[in-house]
Parts: C-alpha cells; structure tokens; sequence
C-alpha cells in the first residue's frame, strides 16, 4: 500500500469519477485507475462500484476512504511540522542547567531566544551535575550548562567561560577591612557552602584543600540564594560565583575578590557524542555568552 494510492481513492471518492481524479492529481486516467486496482488487488475487496459516468464508494470502499483520509490529514500535518521545526516556527529545546547558573545566566539568553524564535518552546530542568549528566546520556533533555569537572569519555564536553568564584563577607567583617586579600585570609574561618552533590561546595572545598587552609563549616545549603542570607547574617563566610554576587540584590554583603591565586569554576556544555545538539538547540547555545564579566 503506497501513499499515492490513498491520495487516488480519496480523489475519486471526492470526484466519484475517475478522470476528474486523475487530472486533480496530475495523472493519466489509466494509471490512476492502474494504481486502485492494485490496490483492490491487495485488499482483496472492491473500493468502488464502476458506472458508466459515476464511480461510487462500496461499503468497503466506505470504510477505506476515512480511514485513509485521516492518514493523509496525519501525514500532511507530519510534514508541516517536520518543515516548519526546520525553519524553527516550532519545536522544543530541553535544557538541563545547574541551580548555581540557572536563575543568573538563563533569563536574558532565554529572552533573546525567545525575542528569534517565540514558535520554540524551551524546557529547564534544574538539577546536580550527577543527575544532568545522566539525563544527557538517556537523552531526556538535550544539553546541559554545567561545570567541570566532568569525565566521561560518552560526553561531549565544551568550554564556555571561566567564572571567578568571590569572596562573600558579612557586613563589618574584618576582612572587609584589608585593602587586598589572599587565599590565606580564609584560614580558619566559618564557612558557608553548597550541600554535597552540589559541585559548587565540593569547587570550594577544592579550594581550600589544595591551599592548605583549615577550615569550619558552619552551614550548608542547597540554595545558593540561602548561603548568601546566612552570609548577610553574619553567619560566616563564603565562595560565591560572580553572576550571583551581581545579582545580589540586597547589597549588604561585600564581594572581594582574592589574589593569589584567584578561585574560579569552568562552565561547560555538555551532549552525548552519539546524539549533538538539534538545530534548536545548536540556536540556543549560540545565545549562551563565551565569557562573563
């Protein structure tokens, strides 16, 4: 059973004749009533009663013609969609995004998507490194925006932008007092960081790790809006990205950044080898800035 057979039936049941068919489907009367025969043939039931000036749909016939009729409307509609997700006046782009950048970077790159393609629908799925990185691989969303590190030879893993991670102090702190801070400052403080699974606490206990620095851990958060309030509390201290430190909007703490060295996280994207980014989604990463300042 051929595409071009349905169209044909639908067209005489349309016409009940057999020549005003062919010629609204820009074929020869006999191959036309070539094709419907065959496809008699094959069902081994007659679609039509044959008159002389009128061809009419049997019961069988009948039945035939809506079913058929709807998986032409289906197909047409297939392909209309096929062209228009081509030409991005539809589609979806699923994207997994860490909580640390979501609520900072997504807003404007997901407004200027919008403002280019308003037909896409896009759909955010907050969640760990861990757990991203097992959507990516089953497929259920189609990037991530993460941060590295991330091993896994499955992984397409490309670099976006390095971050600087400040300092977080309370107000009348006495480091806000020092006109230059180190890595060294941090020793011995109280520190207020992401909870485990989150690779934000474990980039800035990495941190403190290879710099030797002892240190308490007053609090954890699976919020970094949260560790930002324990900090303004006065609480303790922390390690804050730079796109969250400018979105602070209470302006109570004071952000410095730390000299020698300068902590910092890498965000990356990250797809399967086996399955890179669809139009859609290549459109939006365009949106995503290399850099941040």
């Amino acid at each position: 059973m051929e595409m071009h057979q349905l169209r044909y039936v639908v067209a005489v049941a349309r016409t009940r004749n057999f020549s005003r068919a062919a010629e609204q489907c820009h074929v020869s009367q006999p191959s036309l009533s070539q094709q419907i025969q065959k496809l008699e043939d094959e069902l081994r039931e007659r679609l039509f009663d044959r008159m002389k000036r009128e061809a009419k749909l049997t019961s069988h016939g009948e039945a035939f013609y809506h079913r058929a009729l709807r998986i032409l409307e289906e197909a047409d509609a297939a392909k209309r969609e096929a062209t228009d997700a081509k030409s991005l006046l539809c589609g979806t782009v699923t994207v997994g995004v860490l909580p640390t950048i979501a609520p900072y970077l997504l807003p404007d790159v997901m407004a200027a998507f919008t403002k280019k393609f308003p037909g896409v629908q896009i759909v955010v799925q907050e969640d760990t490194t861990a757990h991203l990185l097992k959507l990516v691989l089953t497929c259920e969303i189609d990037f991530a925006l993460a941060s590295q590190p991330i091993r896994d030879e499955r992984l397409e893993v490309r670099k976006l932008f390095s971050e600087e991670l400040l300092l977080a102090l309370p107000p009348g702190h006495p480091l806000t007092r020092k006109r230059t801070l180190n890595a060294g400052d941090l020793a011995g403080e109280r520190l207020i960081v992401m909870q485990e699974g989150h690779c934000l606490g474990d980039q800035v206990l990495g941190f403190c790790d290879r710099h030797d620095l002892h240190h308490h851990i007053s609090f954890r958060s699976a919020q970094l809006e949260t560790i930002q309030s324990l900090v303004r509390a006065g609480l303790g201290i922390s390690l804050i990205p730079a796109m969250a430190a400018q979105r602070d909007r209470n302006h109570v703490s004071e952000y410095r950044s730390l000299h020698s060295p300068k902590p910092s996280r890498q965000i990356v994207t990250v797809w399967p080898k086996q399955r890179p980014p669809g139009r859609a989604a290549c459109e939006f990463l365009k949106t995503v800035p290399t850099s941040f300042k």
